[in-house]
């Protein structure tokens, strides 16, 4: 039982991790990857409904999934959006900053009490985060620095891209959805499915309605071939994925959820760096080597 949980979760890991190409492509030929995540989750809401038309009534019965829809929408907007527009492996990176987050949803929401290698882990991820966020420059060999870059430095230090936030942000709900994957694993099944395919839509549909009034997205492009058949294949893939996720993250501990999802990074980066959408710094490669090994060590607690 345990041995197919965790494949589920490396099938979802594959998923996500290559997906940054198909939402690539998908932008490239004009459709913004919130507008993919619209239709598939449109596409994945149908093929519930068709089989399951009464999962319904469990968003009725179980009002907890309402904050599985939100963790899950946003997650949705987060990582689509940010894999789409920035460095592949930077985004992945930062995104598993998960496992992280994980311990302290648990904690919080399950009762899984941390102990102190958790703790310890948890600091070793968080400054990894911060390797990562750091200037450019911290890594390279330069003349001694004067005072005025030094406050460059310090400065450049305090902020982060748009797609950054994107990114922390979706590891953040994914996280919480793995919690309460786990956390409402009494209710149907179909019905938690339904709450992750319309948090995924619907709020991809109201960022991407917001995010053209601010003139960061562009209006759904007309129905052409060039997309039309991609989106609906990426959108067969992604319904596949959720059901392995629900599979495997129900029936395993949060932690162990995390750590197994980490082989999404070797994915997503293997994949990034071959098709030559990823450049990997010193800077990057220490943080995500912190953030990794983080995570990896809680193996050791199950």
């Amino acid at each position: 039982m345990k041995l197919w949980a965790i494949g589920a979760l490396v099938v979802n890991a594959f998923v996500w991790g290559v997906s940054w190409w198909p939402l690539r492509q998908l932008q490239s030929a004009g459709l913004h990857p919130l507008w993919s995540t619209v239709i598939i989750y449109c596409f994945a809401l149908a093929v519930v409904l068709a089989f399951k038309p009464k999962a319904w009534r469990g968003l009725l019965q179980h009002p907890q999934l309402w904050l599985l829809f939100l963790a899950s929408g946003l997650t949705n907007v987060g990582f689509n959006w940010a894999v789409s527009i920035s460095d592949v492996v930077r985004v992945l990176i930062l995104f598993y900053l998960m496992p992280a987050w994980a311990v302290l949803l648990a904690w919080f929401l399950l009762g899984e009490r941390p102990s102190r290698s958790a703790l310890w882990r948890l600091l070793l991820a968080f400054t990894g985060v911060m390797v990562v966020l750091l200037p450019a420059t911290v890594f390279t060999t330069t003349p001694a620095l004067t005072n005025s870059a030094l406050t460059s430095s310090a400065s450049s230090a305090l902020h982060f891209s748009f797609a950054d936030g994107l990114a922390l942000m979706g590891g953040f709900c994914f996280a919480f959805t793995n919690v309460l994957l786990k956390k409402l694993n009494n209710t149907p099944s179909e019905s938690r499915m339904l709450a992750m395919f319309g948090g995924g839509a619907v709020l991809a549909m109201l960022a991407g309605t917001a995010g053209m009034t601010q003139g960061w997205v562009n209006a759904l492009p007309a129905i052409s071939s060039s997309w039309v058949w991609l989106a609906c294949g990426l959108s067969l893939a992604f319904l596949i994925s959720n059901a392995a996720l629900q599979y495997g993250a129900s029936r395993l501990r949060s932690s162990t959820t995390s750590v197994v999802m980490l082989s999404e990074v070797a994915f997503g980066s293997l994949s990034a760096i071959a098709l030559g959408a990823a450049v990997v710094d010193t800077r990057t490669l220490v943080g995500g080597l912190l953030i990794i090994l983080a995570a990896a060590l809680a193996a050791f607690d199950n």
